[in-house]
């Protein structure tokens, strides 16, 4: 496993003087958890018999942390990345997504994903107008690449998303939702940044503004409302945890107004987190 201590040294909170609450591991408690999820990815693809895995590439920390892990997992000879731009892509963003490639030695493909999207535009033309409705399509289409690669080599798609966003429903329902297995899944967004470092994933990248790029200047927790430290926080105190509404507001020097917007994200996403609902068994 690469290791950089100059990463390592440097802090993965946001802003360590007003954090509201610190959920990094113990170096002993990393080393676990690192060995856990990479033993995890090897399970997953023996289990199916699959020839590694295959995952999107977004430059940014979740999708670099997951194809680091996969290397240490599974070999770089066994994990082929994706790095599919859109017309709102950064060039940025899409550089970094190659550059994690290269660092890792790992098979990947540029996929300009902008004339397939353009289809299902040209197809229903009011619903391109509704900005979701056209950034979902993007997303739609990148889940449908990974799995026409994956299905291609015999390879399991690898998910990039982490716990705060599965809780706050901050993903595509049937778009970067759809994978065979979430690696990251039991981590708060923190604790990713913190993997990442230890993995060797540089600091630059770790400490990069999260952004799913649906659409032009769109980051992360301008659309959540609230910096994922506080975010975290909350979900592992009150969703996750026992604590009420009031309770949280005082362990973390929150306000009620942002301990309510994570319960509103956390509930309305719940369909999100099930499978599709059907009658109840009916006997006749």
């Amino acid at each position: 496993m690469p290791t950089y201590p100059e990463a390592m040294s440097e802090s993965v909170l946001l802003d360590q003087e007003s954090t509201p609450l610190d959920l990094r591991f113990s170096d002993a408690e990393l080393d676990r958890v690192h060995g856990h999820v990479t033993d995890f990815i090897a399970e997953q693809v023996d289990a199916a018999g699959a020839e590694g895995a295959v995952l999107g590439l977004s430059g940014g920390i979740d999708s670099t942390t997951v194809a680091y892990l996969a290397v240490d997992a599974l070999g770089a000879e066994n994990v082929r990345g994706l790095v599919m731009p859109g017309s709102v892509n950064t060039d940025e963003n899409m550089s970094d997504a190659e550059r994690v490639a290269e660092e890792l030695s790992i098979e990947y493909d540029v996929i300009e994903i902008e004339p397939i999207a353009e289809a299902f535009y040209d197809a229903l033309p009011a619903a391109a107008d509704e900005r979701m409705a056209e950034s979902n399509v993007r997303v739609r289409v990148r889940t449908v690449l990974n799995y026409f690669a994956a299905n291609a080599d015999g390879r399991l798609v690898l998910g990039t998303g982490n716990r705060s966003e599965a809780l706050t429903g901050y993903f595509t329902k049937y778009g970067d939702g759809a994978v065979d297995c979430n690696p990251l899944g039991n981590l708060y967004k923190q604790q990713v940044r913190q993997l990442a470092a230890h993995a060797g994933v540089p600091h630059d990248l770790v400490m990069k503004t999260p952004s799913a790029e649906m659409w032009a200047g769109q980051t992360d927790e301008a659309e959540l409302g609230l910096d994922y430290d506080t975010l975290d926080a909350v979900l592992a105190l009150h969703v996750d945890g026992p604590l009420s509404t009031a309770a949280t507001v005082r362990a973390l020097d929150v306000t009620e107004n942002q301990v309510v917007r994570v319960e509103e994200l956390y509930e309305s996403s719940k369909h999100k987190r099930a499978m599709p609902p059907a009658p109840a068994e009916l006997t006749l």
